[in-house]
């Protein structure tokens, strides 16, 4: 069974600021989506001897620290089943004015054989790019996935509404205005959960972490996702890699991103607003 050790943390920071606003000039307060960054170390058994090495480091909004790195971990094909982390607790003392933890250390079970010389490339990343480049389309092909099944549909009214029932849910980005959210629907477009982060990866991170921790990977039922912004090569490998057959973004696809999702065979939505959208690929599945 998976330990996670939760701590409460400040996701925004009120800070004091000098308005202009036709001729005019005020002091006034802000709030700012914080962005600070989370290292991932991974423990591990190499015969019988206890190993520790950092893996990771992201820029993100603090907060479901845990549910991130365990979706890092499952979307980079380091582990495919909860039971395969023994805990995820974050490390090291508090620092900064706000008391942030910022390591986070995953625990392996004994069972787990990882080489790490499949990361002698100190994996970095920052709140706009994600994992980039050839480990990532390695990744998508060790994982193996199997392709969503093509037998069900949504009508397109679902799809339309998906947009406004995310804004409705984004707590952090009405005070803040500066956080991407990425949103998991069931095939009637109930909103199953969400989550937000500076990082467009970061979002998908503790999205797919939190389902993976409850043993929901992959989805039984049909699945949505919703992006907030554009859809990149690196979210849609995540989502390659959750199992999820439709994934929706409010902005544009890229053409890689276009790519994987013909190739895993999802039905890839861009410009999904005021009641219209380009299927990219996968229309079969839109009624």
């Amino acid at each position: 069974m998976t330990a996670i050790q939760t701590s409460v943390a400040p996701s925004s920071v009120r800070v004091t600021i000098d308005r202009f606003d036709e001729g005019t000039r005020c002091h006034t307060d802000d709030v700012l989506a914080i962005e600070e960054p989370l290292e991932i170390r991974l423990v591990w058994q190499v015969d019988g001897k206890r190993q520790q090495r950092s893996l990771s480091i992201t820029m993100r909004t603090p907060g479901c620290d845990q549910e991130l790195a365990a979706g890092f971990l499952f979307g980079e094909g380091i582990v495919q089943h909860s039971s395969q982390v023994v805990r995820i607790a974050h490390c090291g003392p508090a620092v900064g004015e706000m008391g942030l933890r910022n390591v986070i250390k995953v625990e392996l079970a004994e069972r787990i054989d990882l080489d790490w010389s499949r990361f002698e490339r100190n994996f970095h990343v920052t709140s706009s790019c994600g994992i980039c480049g050839k480990t990532s389309l390695e990744a998508v092909n060790r994982l193996g996935c199997t392709p969503p099944p093509m037998e069900f549909q949504i009508d397109p009214e679902i799809l339309y509404a998906l947009p406004k029932r995310l804004r409705s849910e984004q707590a952090i980005f009405d005070s803040t205005g500066g956080l991407h959210a990425a949103a998991l629907f069931d095939q009637a477009g109930n909103l199953l959960a969400v989550r937000e982060d500076v990082g467009r990866h970061n979002a998908l991170d503790k999205l797919i972490g939190a389902e993976f921790l409850a043993d929901r990977l992959p989805p039984t039922e049909p699945r949505i996702l919703l992006l907030s912004g554009r859809a990149s090569f690196e979210l849609l490998q995540k989502a390659t890699a959750a199992g999820i057959g439709i994934v929706a973004a409010i902005g544009a696809p890229s053409s890689l991103a276009v790519d994987l999702a013909r190739q895993s065979q999802i039905t890839l939505v861009g410009f999904l607003r005021n009641g219209r959208c380009n299927v990219y690929c996968g229309p079969d599945r839109i009624r």
